[in-house]
C-alpha cells in the first residue's frame, strides 16, 4: 500500500477435523474475503487443512496425501491474486512427518516451514507423530513425474520471503510452540532480514492464555522490530479435552494493533507499517551480528497493491492510552533533586509566569525540594510582570506560589528593559525581536542573578515543543541550570497540569483550572488589562499539530508527505488542508533552522520516546538544510 504500509490479515476458518476437502473450501473462502479487503498477507491457523487434533490419523497416508491434493488446490485458487498466503498441513518426507506452514503466492507453493520446536507437555504430544525442523534447506517434490524447477519446493525453516517491489517487506514463518520457546527461530529470521514474521497456531483456550499470547506476540515484536501476524486456530477442532478460541493478534514493534475476539472465526485486518520498522531497525540493529547468510535462502513474491492506508495515527500521541501523569511528575522531580543534591544547592529559582510549562516546573519543583527533604518555601518563584503582562496571568502567578507554598518575589523589569533599549539606541515603538527578546534576557539575568544570591540554580521551564520550533529566546528563557520540561511536548504538559488539578482540592485546583483557560502566550507585546496581543498558536500554530508532526518525524521516521497524508486523516473536520500544509510547512522550517539552539540546550531529564538533547537524543548538524522535506510538500 502507499507510504510504505503492507496489509496483513489472520483468518480462523470454521473447519472439521480430518475433512481436507471441507477444509480447502474454507480456507478459499477465507482467501477470497481477504482479496476482497486487499489483504497482501494472509495467515491461517496451524494445521488448517487436516484440523490440529487429528491425533494417530496423522500416521494415515490417505490423510497424508488428501492434504497434500488440498493445498495443491488452495494453490491454484490463489493464482492471479496479490496475495502472500500461509497455510498448515502435515507433510511427509523420507517417511517422516513434519508440521509445516506452506507459503503460497500467484497459484505457487514457494516454500515449506516446518516447525522447530514440539510440545511434549501437558495437553500436547507433538512428538508422537511429528519431527522436529532438521537443519539446512532441501527440495521437496510436489507432484511426482514432474521435472519442472517450479515443482521442487524448498523445505527449511531458514527462508525469507521476499516482495519484489517493497524491500523492507520480508516475512518469515514460525509455528505455534516456537514462539513460547526462550529462543525462537523468529530471533534468526529477523536478524537475517524478515521484517514480518507469521505464525501459524493452534493454542487451545485456558484461563489466563490469552493474557501470555498478548505478551509473547507484543514482547517478541518489541525485541525484533517487527509485524508479527499470529492466526490461531477455532472452531472445528475437536473438544474432546480442549477447546479453541481462534484468537489472533496483530502486533507492530510492541503494540498490539488488531486482535480478534474469542470463539468468533473469521478475518482480523491490521495494516503494518513497513516504513516505520525500517527506520527503528535502522537505529537499533547497527550491532555486530555473527551471521551466516548461507544458513537462509529467499524466495521471491509480489503482493504490494496499490491503495491509500486507511489506518488511524493518533491525534495526540504523546497523551493517548494510559499516560502515567504520576511517573511522569516523579521522573521530573527525581531528576531535578539529583541536580540540587550534586550542586550543595540550597533554593531552586524559577520564573513564575502564570502559563502552562512555568505552573509545571513549579509543581515540579516543589516535589524535589521535599524529595530532598526540604520545604516548599524553598523555591524561590520570580514573577516579573513587563509591558504584554496580563492581570490574569500576573494574579494566576500569585495564586499559584501562595497555594503551593513557594516564596514569591515580584521584580518589575519595565524601567530596566526600557534603560537598556534607550542604552541601544532601539527606537520607541518599534516592537521587533530586539524589544521581544531583551524582556526575556532580562528575565534570565534576574533568575541567574538571584540563584546566585540564594545559591541556589535556576529551573528552566521551556518544553519540548517549544524546542522542537526554537520558540526560545537564544540566552534567555532557551538557558537555565535543568530543564526540568526539557523532554514533555506541549499537549503533554497541558495533560499533566489537568490530572493533577483533577486530584487536589481547594484555591490550588482553581487556580489550576484558570491556568489551564488562558491561551497560551509569550506576552511580550504591549497589553491593555486582560487582554493579550499575543497568542503563541497563532503565531507559530496549534501545538496539537505541531506536536504530531514532531513525533511522527522524529519517532516514526515519516517523511513529510507521508506526515501530512496522517495529518490530514486525523484532524479531518478539525483542520482545513490547506492549514495543515501550511503549518507543517512553519514546522520543518523552524525545525530545521532553530537545530542551533539545541545544540547547546541545557541538561534536562528524558521523559517522552523523545529527546532533542544533542547529548542523549537527537544528533543534528545545526546548519542541516529542510530543502528535501519542504520540496515534498510543494509536490503534493
Amino acid at each position: 500500500m502507499d507510504y510504505g504500509f503492507i496489509k496483513a490479515a489472520t483468518y480462523t476458518p470454521e473447519i472439521r477435523v480430518a475433512d481436507t476437502a471441507f477444509n480447502a473450501e474454507s480456507v478459499k473462502k477465507g482467501i477470497e474475503i481477504a482479496d476482497e479487503k486487499g489483504v497482501e498477507l494472509l495467515v491461517f491457523p496451524e494445521m488448517c487443512i487436516t484440523g490440529y487434533t487429528c491425533g494417530d490419523l496423522f500416521f494415515s497416508d490417505v490423510l497424508i496425501n488428501a492434504a497434500l491434493a488440498a493445498l495443491r488446490d488452495i494453490a491454484a485458487f490463489t493464482k492471479g491474486r496479490k496475495m502472500l498466503v500461509f497455510v498448515g498441513l502435515p507433510l511427509k518426507i523420507d517417511g517422516l512427518i513434519y508440521n509445516v506452514a506452506a507459503g503460497i503466492s500467484d497459484g505457487t507453493v514457494l516454500a515449506f516451514i516446518p516447525k522447530s520446536f514440539l510440545p511434549d507437555y501437558n495437553e500436547f504430544y507433538d512428538k508422537r507423530f511429528f519431527k522436529p525442523a532438521p537443519d539446512g534447506i532441501s527440495y521437496y517434490k510436489l507432484e511426482s513425474g514432474s521435472e519442472n524447477a517450479d515443482n521442487y519446493v524448498p523445505f527449511g525453516k531458514n527462508v525469507i520471503f521476499a516482495d519484489a517491489f517493497d524491500e523492507n517487506f520480508k516475512v518469515a514463518a514460525e509455528i505455534c510452540e516456537d514462539l513460547w520457546t526462550p529462543v525462537p527461530p523468529s530471533v534468526s529470521h529477523a536478524l537475517h532480514g524478515a521484517t514480518v514474521i507469521v505464525n501459524l497456531s493452534c493454542s487451545d483456550e485456558v484461563i489466563g492464555k490469552a493474557e501470555q499470547r498478548r505478551m509473547l506476540v507484543k514482547d517478541q515484536s518489541l525485541k525484533l522490530v517487527c509485524g508479527y501476524v499470529y492466526a490461531n486456530s477455532g472452531d472445528g477442532e475437536s473438544t474432546t479435552d480442549n477447546v479453541f478460541s481462534g484468537h489472533s493478534l496483530v502486533a507492530e514493534n510492541g503494540e498490539l494493533i488488531a486482535e480478534s475476539g474469542f470463539f468468533d472465526n473469521g478475518l482480523t485486518v491490521a495494516e503494518i507499517d513497513m516504513g516505520y520498522l525500517s527506520y527503528v531497525r535502522s537505529k537499533q540493529f547497527n550491532q555486530e551480528f555473527k551471521i551466516n547468510k548461507d544458513d537462509y535462502i529467499t524466495v521471491g513474491f509480489s503482493a504490494v497493491r496499490k491503495g491509500k492506508a486507511a489506518r488511524r495515527i493518533p491525534r495526540s500521541p504523546f497523551t493517548q492510552g494510559e499516560c502515567e501523569y504520576k511517573l511522569i511528575l516523579e521522573m521530573q522531580a527525581q531528576g531535578l533533586k539529583k541536580r540540587i543534591l550534586h550542586t550543595h544547592a540550597e533554593k531552586v529559582v524559577l520564573g513564575l509566569s502564570g502559563g502552562l510549562d512555568s505552573t509545571l516546573a513549579a509543581i515540579v519543583a516543589v516535589k524535589a525540594m521535599r524529595l530532598c527533604g526540604k520545604t516548599p518555601d524553598n523555591v524561590i518563584a520570580l514573577t516579573m510582570p513587563c509591558f504584554g503582562t496580563t492581570s490574569r496571568t500576573f494574579d494566576n502567578s500569585v495564586k499559584l506560589a501562595r497555594a503551593l507554598g513557594v516564596t514569591l518575589r515580584k521584580v518589575n523589569i519595565g524601567r530596566a528593559v526600557k534603560i537598556h533599549l534607550k542604552d541601544i539606541n532601539h527606537k520607541d515603538g518599534v516592537y521587533d525581536a530586539a524589544y521581544e527578546n531583551a524582556q526575556a534576557r532580562e528575565r534570565t539575568q534576574i533568575l541567574m542573578d538571584i540563584s546566585n544570591m540564594e545559591n541556589g540554580l535556576v529551573v528552566g521551564t521551556g518544553d519540548l515543543s517549544e524546542l522542537a520550533l526554537g520558540f526560545a529566546t537564544y540566552n534567555g528563557d532557551h538557558i537555565s541550570m535543568y530543564g526540568v520540561n526539557a523532554g514533555i511536548p506541549k499537549t503533554l504538559v497541558r495533560y499533566i497540569v489537568k490530572k493533577y488539578a483533577d486530584d487536589v482540592k481547594g484555591r490550588l485546583k482553581t487556580v489550576l483550572y484558570d491556568i489551564l483557560d488562558t491561551p497560551v502566550s509569550p506576552e511580550l507585546l504591549p497589553a491593555e488589562g486582560d487582554s493579550t496581543e499575543q497568542k503563541t498558536e497563532e503565531i507559530v500554530g496549534p501545538y496539537i499539530l505541531h506536536d504530531f508532526f514532531l513525533y511522527n518525524f522524529a519517532e516514526r521516521g515519516y517523511s513529510s508527505e507521508k506526515i501530512y497524508y496522517f495529518a490530514c486523516a486525523a484532524f479531518d473536520g478539525e483542520f482545513e488542508k490547506s492549514e495543515i500544509l501550511k503549518h507543517l510547512k512553519t514546522f520543518f522550517r523552524r525545525f530545521f533552522n532553530q537545530q542551533f539552539k539545541r545544540s547547546c540546550c541545557p541538561d534536562g531529564v528524558k521523559v517522552s520516546p523523545i529527546s532533542l538533547s544533542p547529548r542523549g537524543g537527537l544528533k543534528m548538524p545545526s546548519d542541516a538544510v529542510a530543502a528535501l522535506w519542504l520540496n515534498q510538500l510543494e509536490n503534493l
